[in-house]
């Protein structure tokens, strides 16, 4: 009811603005934005302004109906808009029209390494945002891959800075083009979630500028975001969501950032702080437990009463509020008070069809010995499939991005649809993990309890493993606490609920296997050099069963590969080799610095179980010699660096070209090598394409953190043209002058 109270009195407030023929400047489109700023923020009382800076129910903020300025509503993301909940409460409001389409998690987008198909998924779901007249959407989520227990590694794009940069870019741009504000999170050093809130992290400014800022850098200068979201964590000892160093100095001051700081919900902690560190919009505060379980507590909020009574008294300026307002103001103008904005689509088949085709891209061919994949049906008429996560719905659960989707086709359900007709299916549960069948509000139709013992349920897998031509196991991790979920991180490497030893014995009765991990992390795989054939699938939303059908019949030709390295043993990981996780007393400490991922591993000589950006195809591929267009480049210049790649297999399909860049001789340490450049290249059956990759010096540098500036240095340099981290086709050496 408030908010269509709130609704009619902004009708009538524009009716009888209209009605005196006279249209404001903040109402005039015509006019510049800025313009329409100033004019309503001269036009608002005090107490207007305040209300605007913090919440009025879970997921609004006030508008200004006096003015006919409309409320802020956000959504969670970012892989589907988030079922209505009460108006002062958690749970679901019981709409029957909000079941979305629910979309594959960002590491599947990110597995695509295809920014067209980045830009297809944010025009996708700002269309389902924008139908539900949300005007921000709490997405897309960036945070560097640091660890592979990070429960939330799901919602984010990898281990690459410069992978995620490109990747973040086009997503941002579709979502806005609906007029929908894209709210980049978690800013920033969110890297784990034991801890969250209270987490000190530090690091050095190498560390923070090369690998943990640049998405977010990218975000806000070349895909113009329009919000940013703070995070829970602290950095030098203040709050990531009003935190002077990180919002004022380096968003604000370095990057130019003109939209709004939303707080988490829960990340405030402190009136002053928030007032002059950069906040714009408070939302989901606890207030120091005064508040907790309050009904409609919303004028206790740090940045209400609190704030008002600071303005009222003098002792903090009017021009403080205003600036917060000043931005809250550009983002209505930005959506809700934009006149053309579109009017957007919800749950459509060509919502689902764009789901669909991100998974499919995505999803990755870690391993196929023997050609065992894609499925023969000449050679395999009865195919068993085993495990929890082939009928497990994964759209519900791991937190915030849980969903109530429209409909999830499960990989079961998947596979008998597509392979039913050709071959028999036969299901065996193997083992039981989370048979829960509530979440937060969402009954799932498939009953998952199942009494028998882990030894029954083996039993059965195996004896009838015995019986079939193909096993296809799918298993892997889930969105339940301690595993790819919000709230607390994994507590170890290796696969739950005693999986290994399923595959294990499994493979004693049937060496025809193919192992489907479904997950959002990397897992410990001590069986993979028994396994023939090997998958890497993610929660990938709506049309999950049908994606992962299509790759294993081949109907689909995987070109996926990895956004972040799977490694042996949590040893090999640079955070956990270091000893600096989660931390000593609230304070962790990234001692490996700028060498995370892939630059860790090369380091230190580590060999990992699947390399970053490692992905097999149905066919294959031949890398021609690298070319560069000139032997050295100037400080101002630029230089490009060719190759040919030609399909040399028997089917059509798409390969990614990776450009890595190495500084042979460096004053400060550097990683062996970066990605600065990656093309997704289709090619059919014998065809050849030239792929050109062209670099400035900002490809070559480093952040100098004694002069804190980025800093490129005179000599030479190596291009190195690669399929995987590990995988180099070919060098070309070039100079720096």
């Amino acid at each position: 009811m408030k908010k269509i109270k709130s609704l009619l009195l902004i009708s009538i407030s524009c009716i009888s603005l209209f009605a005196q023929n006279t249209i404001p400047v903040y109402l005039d489109e015509t006019r510049p934005i800025e313009e329409r700023v100033e004019d309503a923020l001269s036009r608002m009382t005090l107490e207007e302004k305040v209300a605007m800076c913090h919440a009025q129910s879970k997921f609004s903020s006030a508008g200004v109906p006096r003015l006919g300025i409309p409320e802020n509503w956000a959504t969670d993301g970012p892989h589907g808009i988030r079922p209505e909940v009460l108006w002062d409460e958690w749970e679901q409001a019981g709409w029957t029209n909000d079941s979305c389409i629910a979309f594959p998690a960002l590491t599947a987008l990110a597995a695509t390494w295809n920014k067209d198909m980045s830009l297809l998924y944010g025009k996708s779901i700002g269309e389902e945002a924008r139908y539900r007249n949300k005007n921000i959407l709490l997405g897309p989520g960036v945070n560097i891959y640091r660890t592979p227990l990070n429960g939330r590694n799901f919602e984010y794009m990898g281990e690459d800075p410069f992978l995620a940069s490109k990747m973040v870019v086009p997503y941002i741009q579709g979502v806005q083009a609906n007029g929908v504000a894209a709210c980049v999170k978690h800013y920033a050093l969110n890297n784990q979630e034991i801890d969250r809130h209270t987490v000190n992290v530090n690091l050095d400014d190498r560390a923070l500028y090369e690998i943990y800022l640049p998405a977010f850098k990218a975000a806000v200068q070349e895909g113009n975001a329009w919000a940013i979201m703070g995070a829970y964590n602290r950095y030098k000892g203040q709050w990531a969501c009003h935190n002077q160093y990180l919002l004022n100095d380096i968003l604000r001051g370095e990057w130019g950032f003109d939209g709004v700081v939303v707080s988490d919900w829960g990340g405030v902690n402190n009136t002053m702080q928030a007032i002059y560190n950069g906040l714009d919009m408070e939302f989901g505060s606890w207030t120091d437990g005064l508040s907790e379980g309050t009904s409609n507590a919303y004028d206790n909020y740090y940045l209400a009463n609190p704030f008002l009574r600071l303005l009222r008294s003098g002792e903090v300026k009017v021009e403080e509020v205003d600036k917060k307002v000043r931005n809250i103001l550009r983002l209505a103008f930005r959506t809700t008070m934009d006149r053309n904005r579109p009017w957007g689509s919800f749950g459509t088949p060509e919502h689902a069809a764009a789901g669909r085709k991100i998974a499919e891209e995505g999803i990755v061919l870690l391993q196929n010995k023997n050609g065992l994949l894609p499925i023969d049906f000449s050679k395999t008429k009865k195919i068993l499939v085993v495990g929890e996560n082939a009928i497990k719905p994964m759209t519900v659960g791991g937190g915030s991005s849980s969903l109530k989707a429209k409909y999830e086709v499960a990989p079961l359900d998947g596979i008998v649809e597509r392979v039913g007709a050709s071959a028999e299916i036969s299901y065996a549960r193997g083992y039981v993990g989370d048979p829960t069948s509530k979440y937060n509000g969402v009954v799932l139709k498939r009953d998952l309890n199942d009494p028998r013992s882990a030894d029954e349920l083996i039993a059965e897998a195996v004896a009838m493993a015995k019986g079939v031509d193909m096993v296809i196991f799918i298993g892997g991790l889930n969105k339940s606490n301690f595993q790819d979920a919000e709230g607390n991180d994994r507590k170890h490497l290796e696969l739950p609920y005693n999986q290994d030893k399923v595959i294990t014995e499994l493979l004693k009765a049937n060496k025809n296997m193919v192992v489907v991990n479904i997950s959002g992390n990397a897992v410990a795989m001590p069986w993979a050099n028994e396994v023939p054939a090997i998958v890497q699938s993610w929660y990938n939303g709506t049309e999950s069963g049908t994606a992962l059908a299509a790759i294993l019949t081949g109907d689909t030709n995987p070109s996926g590969k990895l956004p972040f390295t799977f490694p042996v043993k949590l040893s090999d990981n640079g955070a956990h080799q270091l000893g600096q996780y989660p931390g000593v007393d609230k304070e962790v400490t990234y001692n490996e610095s700028i060498f995370v991922g892939y630059r860790w591993t090369d380091k230190e000589n580590v060999k990992p179980l699947f390399a970053f950006g490692h992905g097999l195809s149905y066919t294959t591929f031949e890398y021609g010699k690298v070319t560069a267009d000139r032997k050295g480049m100037t400080a101002d210049g630029k230089i490009s660096f060719s190759v040919t790649v030609k399909n040399t297999g028997k089917r059509d399909g798409a390969e990614i070209v990776q450009l890595y860049i190495s500084d042979l001789k460096s004053s400060l340490p550097r990683p062996i090598k970066e990605l600065k450049g990656f093309e997704k290249v289709f090619l059919k059956t014998g065809e050849m394409k030239t792929v050109t990759f062209t670099v400035d010096k900002t490809a070559l540098s480093f952040f100098d953190d004694k002069k804190h500036e980025w800093k490129a240095e005179n000599g030479e340099f190596e291009a190195i043209i690669a399929a995987s981290a590990t995988d180099i086709k070919d060098k070309v050496r070039f100079t720096l002058e």
